[in-house]
């Protein structure tokens, strides 16, 4: 597995080593900058997974550094700043930043934070993962892939049918109405052809013959379609 790798931007040079020295006896990689532009280079070309900016560098200051990483690549920002008026520290939170680090810090406590946040990172990232892929009984859905197994055997879907079953399997027992599915899935605004509905159900069922039992994609007659789960 690959080392964390975190990005130090300072342009005071004994700053930057300390937080190396520390960082370095955690076990993480650094990469170290001393203005914005530069510190804005290396993430296009580098894999970085937090960085540690102040806020008062050359080229580009550490707020608008902030902001455009957190537009392009939404990585987490730690200000370690000596600015401890707390007009700035809201300037840095409305910026993006993560977290705020005043200077003179303890070494001991950055790392501490840098740990917490990187924590709080993967948990993000893993519940984000797992909204994508949905599980119920033998039926696993995963939308990143866009592929759906069924007693850990692949079935050929259409990506308009993975999208449906996704939906109802998300939803789980609530039932929707043709014109409701139409609207949210093939985003029609009025009624339309309910009929395409009916024909991607019936695909459905065609191809996910469940013969284990526990969920079902049932038609609730006068209404619309439910996934029931047992």
């Amino acid at each position: 597995m690959d080392k964390v790798n975190i990005l130090i931007v300072d342009d005071d040079k004994n700053i930057c080593k300390l937080i190396n020295l520390y960082l370095k006896k955690a076990e993480y990689e650094t990469t170290i900058c001393h203005d914005g532009s530069k510190a804005i280079d290396l993430i296009q070309k580098t894999k970085v997974d937090l960085v540690l900016l102040d806020l008062m560098i050359p080229e580009i200051n550490g707020w608008e550094v902030c902001k455009l990483l957190k537009i392009e690549h939404n990585i987490p920002v730690i200000m370690v700043s000596a600015r401890d008026v707390i007009k700035d520290k809201i300037a840095g939170f409305d910026a993006g930043a993560d977290d705020y680090i005043v200077k003179p810090f303890d070494p001991e406590e950055l790392v501490a934070r840098v740990k917490a946040r990187l924590k709080s990172r993967t948990s993000e990232i893993r519940n984000i993962k797992e909204k994508n892929v949905v599980t119920i009984h033998n039926l696993a859905i995963d939308m990143d892939q866009y592929q759906v197994r069924m007693d850990g055997q692949e079935v050929d879907l259409k990506p308009k049918e993975i999208q449906l079953l996704h939906f109802l399997a998300k939803n789980k027992n609530i039932v929707f109405t043709r014109e409701q599915l139409l609207e949210k899935l093939w985003d029609y605004n009025n009624a339309g052809d309910t009929r395409t509905v009916d024909v991607h159900i019936k695909c459905l069922r065609e191809k996910l013959k469940n013969t284990t039992g526990g969920w079902k994609i049932k038609t609730i007659w006068g209404v619309g379609y439910k996934m029931e789960v047992q």
